[in-house]
Order: structure tokens, then sequence, then C-alpha cells
């Protein structure tokens, strides 16, 4: 299990997902139910021939849903309600379907990512899932961005920091665009939302956008990351309010 971004993913510690079928099942595991019958001892007396039902087959093709459907609501149990993020399976192709037939965590992404991931470096793992999240990220961060624009023009957002500060702190922001890699030092007083310009060597400086993202993420809000090139602003931030 692992949580990141384009450019980073970072391990997380699964906690109760099962490692594998024995973790998921223990000796829960099927067993096939076989019928023998006899067509004669055949030439040389080989012995009976046999047929039967419930194959191996379809005992290994059960435990495996039945594996797939315990990783799935622990998955969802601790990862998908509590982050809201969107999931992408990394699985052999064979097992992209088998899972998706029977998952119920719509935090689910189409595509994934087919092939062994155990087989990938973390740097080809982050890559191919970085391209199964960006067409949904960029569709989202335009109907953002329309948002933002439309929402200017009735007074309900602002690229202003001081105003989103105050904004956010009071409940305010629904959704907030910050751009990567941009950084205004100060402090935003965490009583009243003001903020506080300061030199970068000041011992109290930090990151404003980072303080306001965190901000309006305490209040419910949602944030959005997006490079310089597809902001709706030039300020670093686009704010749009709930009221």
């Amino acid at each position: 299990m692992f949580e990141g971004n384009r450019d980073a993913l970072d391990e997380l510690d699964p906690g109760t997902i099962p490692a594998d079928i024995e973790a998921a099942l223990g000796d829960q595991r099927s067993e096939p139910h076989q019928t023998v019958a006899s067509y004669g001892s055949g030439t040389g007396g080989a012995g009976p021939m046999f047929h039967g039902h419930g194959s191996r087959k379809d005992v290994v093709d059960k435990d495996t849903e039945r594996y797939f459907r315990a990783v799935d609501r622990a998955i969802i149990a601790q990862f998908s309600k509590p982050s809201g993020l969107p999931l992408v399976l990394a699985a052999l192709p064979e097992h992209q379907p088998v899972f998706r037939s029977l998952t119920q965590n719509a935090a689910l992404l189409e595509p994934g990512v087919e092939g062994n991931p155990e087989s990938m470096s973390a740097e080809q793992l982050r890559d191919a899932s970085w391209r199964a999240v960006e067409p949904q990220y960029l569709q989202r961060l335009a109907e953002l961005s329309e948002a933002f624009t439309t929402s200017v023009a009735y007074q309900r957002a602002t690229s202003d920091l001081a105003e989103a500060a105050r904004a956010a702190f009071e409940g305010r922001v629904s959704h907030l665009i910050v751009e990567a890699d941009r950084v205004r030092a100060g402090r935003i007083d965490a009583a009243t939302g003001g903020i506080v310009d300061l030199p970068l060597d000041d011992p109290e400086v930090g990151d404003m956008l980072d303080d306001l993202a965190e901000a309006v993420l305490r209040t419910g809000g949602d944030v959005v990351v997006a490079p310089k090139e597809r902001m709706p602003s030039e300020s670093g931030l686009a704010a749009i309010l709930r009221y």
C-alpha cells in the first residue's frame, strides 16, 4: 500500500490488509469435492478414471475472490473512507477484472496499473500510477479553475492570501488551489487568521501557503496542488468560498 503524488510514493503500514490468501482465509480455505466414477481399469490395468465437480481451478478462483473481498473491505475501512483519495490498483492483468467486478470501493480508478507490482521499482510504480491518475486530476483541476473564475464575478472567491487566510480560519473556504513549489514566507496567526510576513532567516518563519492548505483541510475543504502554468491566478493561490 502506497500514498503519493506525481513526485514521490511513500509506503504505508498495511494494517489489517491480509498479505495473502492464507492470512485472509486461514483454515477456512475451500476443499475440492470430487465425485469418483470408474470407467474400467483401462489398458494394462492403469486404474480407474475419475471425474469430479468442484475442480481445483474452481476452488482457487473461489478463494481468490474471497481474498480480494477481504482486501477490498480492509482498504475501504483503513484508507479510502478516512482519506477520500483516489485509489489505483496495481495487479496482474488477469486479476484486474476479477477485483473490479467485486469491489465496493467507489474511489477505485479506471484504468489501473497492469503488471506485477513486486517486480516494479518504486520509481516505475510511481510513474505508472501517476499516468493512471493524471487524466482525472487534470479534469478536476480544469473544473475547479472554471469554478474559481465564475465565483470571482460573484465575490465568492479570492486570490489574496490575507483574505483567503481569514476565510480559511472562519471555515469559509470550500476549495483551494495552491501553486506547486511556491513559497510565501511568514506566519498565519492561529487565532485570527491574520498573516505576518517574515524574512526567510526568521526562526518563526514558515510557508503560509502550506499553513493555509492545512487550515482549509481542517475545516473540511478540498485542496488541489497545481503547476504554475495551470494556476487560474498569479498569486500562488485560488480560493473558492462557501459564503
